[in-house]
């Protein structure tokens, strides 16, 4: 019998259609009942295939199920994101519901006590990458508690260099003002939020990670200032 390869429940076909068939029946419908959504820049990624590393501002708790919910089919099929171990996977009903909706694997977080069973999840990030799954990754490390984006961690990037797999930048407004910190549900008024994709972005030969996730960041910033998946930097 073959080692267990916690890598094989990413590349499963079964649980690929399980969570397409939840985003179809449970969390799309949910998110488009609850808010005013409109997805622009799918042109931008276009036949994108294989490892990538979505990222994306974070300011409110409805960021990750609106990823998973709306961004096109062919990329939320196989996308996976961190969640805390600590947060996440202390029950295994709340760890199952989460792996089925947002294809997640357990985090260990600074200065918190060490979840059992999630030890065989280090280094998950770079290995799922180089078995062709997509990542979700909020660089900002926690929502933002006023809405203003925040600092970027370069990790994501010093993955990305090392791998060889481009960014997509992903610009969200909206979600701050449909549910700031402290609510626990969508405002009533049927909020609008937008996700704009914006065009996979490559770290440069001689860029470190900080300038690479400074020159993702500034793109998004310039999505969300001009409202558009694909800004003019002329008019920055």
């Amino acid at each position: 019998m073959s080692e267990y390869n916690p890598v094989d429940d990413y590349c499963s076909e079964r649980k690929r259609k399980i969570r397409k068939a939840v985003r179809k029946v449970v969390t799309r419908p949910a998110m488009n009942a609850l808010l005013g959504t409109t997805v622009w820049g799918e042109h931008n990624v276009e036949g994108l295939t294989g490892a990538y590393i979505v990222v994306g501002n974070h300011s409110s708790h409805l960021d990750a199920p609106m990823v998973f919910s709306l961004l096109p089919d062919h990329m939320t099929d196989n996308l996976a994101t961190g969640a805390a171990a600590d947060y996440f996977y202390r029950k295994k009903g709340i760890a199952k519901l989460t792996s089925v909706f947002f294809n997640t694997y357990p985090i260990e977080r600074k200065g918190k006590t060490t979840t059992p069973n999630t030890s065989r999840a280090t280094g998950m990030t770079s290995k799922l990458l180089r078995a062709g799954i997509p990542i979700l990754i909020f660089p900002e490390g926690t929502r933002s508690r006023d809405g203003k984006m925040g600092v970027f961690k370069p990790g994501a990037a010093a993955i990305a260099k090392k791998i060889g797999v481009p960014i997509v930048p992903l610009a969200m407004s909206g979600g701050h003002e449909a549910m700031p910190v402290g609510r626990v549900l969508p405002t009533l008024n049927h909020p609008e939020v937008n996700l704009f994709i914006g065009e996979p972005m490559f770290g440069k030969l001689e860029e470190t990670p900080e300038e690479f996730i400074a020159r993702v960041r500034h793109q998004i910033e310039m999505m969300l200032d001009q409202k558009t998946a694909n800004p003019d930097p002329t008019l920055d």
